[in-house]
């Protein structure tokens, strides 16, 4: 299967190789969505507001998409892609050039899971959920699949008193590691996200993600997965959700750096969301969009390559049109923030006393509709 090298993520600039590379670098803006999120479900607090779909008039939703870009798409085993209907995601790809990118193991919902899934104490429930990874990780290599991306959303406590975390940890990545080895060769993507439905999930944050990466890693043993390894390639890496990352009142941008500070940005996934709260899943950009600018500018100083997942709960908006304004919020920021003066932003970062007001003031005049009815501003190495 194809390993997209992310070594480059973690290559280090001085101030002028970083100027040129944002000068020369674009963000290919690659494009995928949720299977699941076709024909959104109901809540605790009130019944769904469209009829159910089948897998089929799902594809069917997606192909009418291509046009306008989309790229991808993501499914969980078994509820949305399973052996028997791989075959309509495959003459999807062949019709409207929509592949499925990663097949995600579905081991948060079914009841079996109720007390965690690979850390469950209950070592057949942990069995069932080891298996069901390696399948995926199989049908992944199958695909020719970039990454399988892995949520521990179940995996996680409610009353910490008296539980052994070191050990639930433990558990969830020797699963991990068991099902790797079994399937050399396929990168995980863990999705951190620091609570709900759980009311705190294991490795839940941006920083404890990268820990259960090197965790995993040291614990692979079959030759192949050593051999990648050894060539200084991530088997373990993250996908980081805009909305999960806030939640957990992380800065958003700083959070996407920390994780290609260590090369292993596999997979991002884009919504809006404000700090804390439940997981809104608003369209991109609704809320905060400076924050999708700022973290758009982070992987463009660090040469991100992959996919930008779209990952929401269009409830009250037909879901075409929901993936539509997200597409074009990615773009808008995109566009912004490639228009930008690097060479003056750089240095005021560099500068922050001779400075200090420049950046904001300047990027308020970037933001604004008719800029010249602003007072002039001089760049800072001039100034």
């Amino acid at each position: 299967m194809p390993l997209r090298d992310l070594r480059g993520q973690a290559k280090r600039r001085t101030p002028g190789e970083l100027v040129e590379h944002l000068k020369a670098f674009e963000l290919d803006l690659k494009f995928s969505v949720g299977v699941w999120y076709f024909a959104p479900g109901g809540g605790r607090f009130h019944d769904r507001y469209v009829p159910d779909l089948t897998i089929e008039e799902r594809l069917e939703k997606a192909a009418s998409l291509a046009d306008y870009g989309l790229k991808g798409l993501e499914a969980h085993y078994p509820n949305e892609v399973h052996e028997d209907n791989l075959h309509l995601y495959q003459q999807l790809a062949r019709d409207a050039g929509i592949k499925l990118i990663t097949i995600v193991p579905n081991l948060f919902y079914d009841a079996e899971f109720q007390f965690g899934s690979l850390s469950s104490p209950y070592e057949s429930v942990r069995r069932i959920a080891i298996e069901r990874t390696k399948v995926v990780l199989e049908m992944n290599q199958e695909l020719d699949t970039e990454f399988s991306i892995v949520w521990p959303g179940i995996d996680g406590y409610e009353n910490p008193f008296g539980i052994d975390l070191v050990a639930a940890r433990d558990r969830f990545a020797e699963g991990l590691a068991e099902a790797m080895d079994a399937v050399p060769g396929v990168r995980v993507a863990e999705e951190p996200k620091p609570y709900e439905p759980r009311g705190r999930i294991l490795y839940g944050t941006t920083p404890e993600g990268i820990l259960l990466a090197e965790k995993v890693e040291g614990m692979l043993r079959n030759e192949e997965n050593k051999r990648l390894l050894a060539e200084g390639h991530a088997l373990v890496a993250l996908n980081p959700e805009v909305g999960h990352v806030l939640m957990g009142y992380e800065d958003l941008p700083y959070a996407f750096s920390l994780v290609l500070e260590y090369g292993r940005l596999a997979h991002t996934h884009w919504n809006s969301q404000p700090l804390g709260n439940y997981d809104q899943d608003l369209n991109v950009g609704v809320i905060s969009p400076e924050q999708t600018e700022a973290a758009l500018y982070v992987l463009k100083m660090y040469g991100y390559e992959g996919y930008f997942g779209i990952d929401i709960n269009p409830e009250r908006m037909p879901v075409e049109q929901a993936i539509k304004n997200c597409m074009d919020a990615l773009r808008a920021a995109n566009d912004r923030i490639n228009s930008l003066d690097h060479e003056a932003i750089i240095y005021a970062t560099l500068h922050p006393q001779e400075t200090a007001g420049w950046l904001e003031a300047y990027l308020i005049r970037q933001r604004a509709l008719h800029p010249e009815n602003l007072p002039p501003l001089s760049r800072p190495m001039e100034s």
